[in-house]
């Protein structure tokens, strides 16, 4: 009972209370003044509000169909310490109310308060249906504050709020004076591009692209919350389609930040008490915008006809070249059958008969059989006999060992030494090369596409532009994709890929019939023919392709190894080509050949994440790359006659004791010496350069190492062929200086830099640049042209440029 009498006691208490405080509002309300005005446009009004009085101005204008005008508040506050009790604005308007405090707080990074005692705000348009319309608003002015704060009220006309195609306008805005305006799309177009630049880098600013409805978010804490956006510095563009605004018309709203942070300014000071206001100084910053229609749909037909006719092209060079090679074919079986037939004049090869064109094909596949071929033939047959299919079988006899010992450590050795194994093993092992990386290409693209998708799926969402390093400036979308051109421009990997494929697929069912046909200088002369490698390659660049058209679906640093990953292959595949041409019995195998290009693709990934200005991970890396090299070049000197056990230390020092100390004598190989000092000179400088500058961008620095390794052993090959008094045939050097030109061209368009994501997305833009081919390629879709067609050169040269041995025996072919 007692705590029933307790309860009902505290509800009286407390119905009480809210009786008073009710009583009190209501006698506070009845003694607040409202005041209404009747106000004009362009005149401004200086008044005091406290909070015993309200006042409400009431504007009137007239709103036409045809003509859109847009509506500015602006709003000074006069009165010291107002930011204790800031006074409330509001603008009620047929269908939209703005509200705002003044002085407006905006915040920064770690809740930075930055308070803004001018504010100018444009008000939102709606949509009328008559022809001509008056329309009326009404500002609210209260505040809270005892004490009488004074402000400056004025209402004006903003003529120039609708834009025109192609007509530049400049304006001024601050974080409290955004700017926006209507544009609206004209018959006939139907994608525009929207340029905003300053002269100014800093303040910090963001341009973004909305649809026309109420509210319009033009504050710096909600200009992300709709529509499209990106950060800008000097420029932004953005392209907007007609599609995807059902008025035909949209706001381009631009705002200055209240901090630089994002643009890649300087963070401001840390305030020592956390309800601190910051002071942002003077932030106004000078814009102007233009729109412009960007390109039609005849223009993207045009850049795919220019593409597709590009490489289109080299198919058809190609089946050139091949109707020429059959032509000087013929033109030797003419030769044949004359010395078979000496009266007989035949005008066209085709006037033979079958039996001359017989015995000239008799006498060109089957030569004159000698003593020495019956022999070569005889002792093959044997050898094959003997040998069995699989590698490891030749390999495990103890006195092969010995064999290889002997042969592989001579002073001089011919290809003969290190074409010893069974062509069917050799080429078994090699053809895993293509099938592995077939393999690895299916596994490695499927997520690849699924995550590029999602990528160009949120910037679509969240319209966040910021996502994506496009070249915004040359950046065409069609359909969901933000930048088609520079996807289209990766098709020449795909397509040169493909030829180099065929090409090599004829070259191997040439040498594949020579073979079963016995012939011998397929058998006995020339470089040994194993295709694994090419295919590899071949593949490989199509991958390329695939994976660069990828990344630029939306370039950024955390998919740039989509990029980069297959050219690591593609070089790290020419460089075993290259040593695989004298080296075929000793050449790596597939397995370890891709499992140290996992290596290189893994340390890509530590280094873009954790290689920016961490030194411990340049440290690590550089050590490991300078052990690698030392490892890489002792397996090249004693051509894998060496073992990795513990007692290696002490050969080593048995070695620096015999050949340094006790007798000071040169190098035994001293063509291979040269290669790996020089190759140690160029890997330690590479080390020593990125151990010092340690770069940004880690995956370019990592290609930069393979390239390098690539030239220099090329040079050394090309320098060693003519050395040994080997020559280059014309089209081999055709290729080489083509492909040299077209690497130069290519560079050149590599550097000019269109974008860059080591720095912020709004620096990255300052580097955009216009369209340069036909109004739809820029610089970078020109380097994709480029390099696609250099490194088709590239791997032609490496398939021709032995081409001179193929009637050299092979016991007279130098291993270098």
């Amino acid at each position: 009972m007692i705590h029933l009498q307790l309860i009902l006691f505290r509800l009286g208490y407390v119905a009480l209370l809210l009786l008073c405080v009710t009583h009190l509002r209501c006698a506070r309300a009845e003694n607040k003044t409202v005041v209404q005005k009747y106000a004009e446009f362009d005149v401004t009004y200086n008044d005091t509000v406290t909070s015993d009085n309200q006042t409400i101005y009431a504007f009137n204008h007239t709103v036409s169909r045809n003509k859109t005008e847009g509506v500015r508040v602006t709003v000074d506050v006069l009165s010291e310490g107002a930011e204790s009790s800031p006074i409330l604005f509001v603008v009620r308007q047929k269908q939209a109310v703005l509200s705002f405090q003044v002085p407006l707080i905006l915040r920064g990074l770690y809740q930075r308060k930055y308070p803004y005692a001018h504010v100018g705000r444009t008000l939102c348009q709606p949509p009328t249906r008559t022809l001509s319309e008056t329309q009326y608003f009404f500002v609210d002015v209260s505040t809270l504050s005892n004490l009488g704060t004074h402000y400056q009220l004025r209402i004006s006309r903003v003529d120039s709020f609708t834009l025109h195609t192609d007509k530049k306008f400049s304006f001024t805005a601050s974080p409290s004076q955004p700017q926006y305006f209507k544009y609206v799309f004209p018959d006939g177009v139907d994608t525009a591009i929207v340029k905003v630049n300053s002269e100014m880098t800093f303040p910090c600013s963001v341009m973004s692209i909305q649809d026309i409805q109420c509210p319009v978010y033009d504050l710096d804490n909600n200009v992300a919350f709709i529509g499209m956006y990106q950060t800008m510095t000097k420029t932004a563009a953005i392209t907007v389609q007609r599609k995807d605004f059902p008025s035909n018309s949209f706001y381009v709203v631009v705002v200055v930040k209240t901090e630089d942070e994002a643009c890649g300014g300087p963070l401001r000071f840390y305030p020592l008490r956390p309800d601190e206001l910051i002071d942002a100084g003077n932030r106004s910053k000078t814009l102007d915008v233009v729109v412009s229609p960007a390109i039609s749909s005849d223009v993207y037909v045009m850049g795919m006809l220019f593409c597709l006719g590009i490489f289109l092209s080299f198919y058809l060079l190609t089946f050139l070249v091949a109707c020429v090679e059959n032509k000087r074919l013929l033109t030797n079986i003419v030769a044949c059958v004359w010395c078979v037939f000496p009266g007989v004049t035949p005008v066209s090869p085709y006037e033979y008969g079958s039996f001359g064109e017989c015995v000239c094909l008799l006498f060109s596949l089957f030569p004159p059989v000698s003593e020495r071929s019956l022999e070569s033939v005889t002792g093959r047959s044997r050898q094959e006999s003997l040998s069995s299919i699989e590698e490891d079988d030749y390999d495990t006899l103890a006195d092969i060992d010995s064999d290889k010992n002997i042969v592989r450590t001579k002073k001089y050795l011919c290809v003969s030494d290190l074409a010893r194994k069974d062509k069917r093993v050799l080429s078994k092992k090699y053809q895993i090369y293509f099938w592995n990386i077939a393999t690895i290409g299916v596994f490695y693209a499927l997520p690849v596409i699924q995550l590029v998708i999602t990528y160009q799926t949120v910037v679509n969402v969240t319209g966040n532009q910021d996502i994506c390093y496009y070249n915004f400036l040359c950046a065409h979308p069609l359909g969901n994709l933000s930048a088609f051109n520079n996807i289209l421009s990766n098709l020449g990997y795909v397509m040169l890929g493909l030829l180099f494929l065929l090409i090599v697929l004829q070259r191997d069912i040439i040498h594949s019939r020579a073979l079963d046909r016995n012939d011998l200088n397929a058998l006995e002369c020339g470089i040994p023919k194993h295709f694994g490698l090419f295919y590899a390659m071949g593949t490989a660049l199509m991958m390329e392709g695939l994976l660069s058209a990828c990344y630029h679906v939306c370039p950024n640093y955390t998919n740039f190894q989509f990029d980069t990953s297959f050219m690591y292959m593609i070089a790290g595949l020419c460089v075993l080509k290259l040593y695989q041409k004298r080296h075929p019995d000793i050449n790596a195998s597939a397995y370890t050949a891709y499992a140290c290009l996992a290596a290189v693709i893994f340390f890509s990934v530590l280094g873009v994440v954790f290689g920016k200005g961490n030194m411990v991970f340049w440290i690590i890396f550089s050590v490991l790359h300078i052990l690698a090299t030392m490892l890489l070049s002792t397996q090249l000197y004693y051509m894998g006659r060496w073992r990795l056990d513990s007692g290696i230390l002490r050969r080593i020092v048995y070695v620096i004791y015999t050949d340094c100390i006790r007798q000071c004598s040169g190098p035994m190989y001293i063509d291979r010496m040269v290669l790996l000092v020089m190759g140690n000179i160029v890997n330690w400088s590479l080390a020593a350069y990125g151990l010092l500058k340690t770069p940004n961008d880690f995956a370019s620095y990592l290609l930069a190492i393979a390239i390098c390794n690539l030239l220099l052993y090329f040079a050394f090959y090309i320098i060693m062929k003519l050395r040994s008094g080997e020559r280059i045939q014309c089209m081999a050097m055709v290729c080489i200086l083509f492909t040299a030109v077209v690497w130069g061209f290519a560079l050149f368009f590599f550097f000019q830099g269109l974008s860059t994501w080591q720095k912020t997305p709004a620096e990255s833009r300052e580097h955009n640049r216009d369209c340069i081919v036909l109004s739809f390629f820029d610089d970078h879709d020109i380097w994709h042209f480029l390099s696609s067609i250099a490194m088709f050169g590239s791997f032609l040269v490496l398939l021709t440029m032995d081409d001179d041995l193929d009637d050299v025996q092979r016991d007279k072919i130098f291993v270098f």
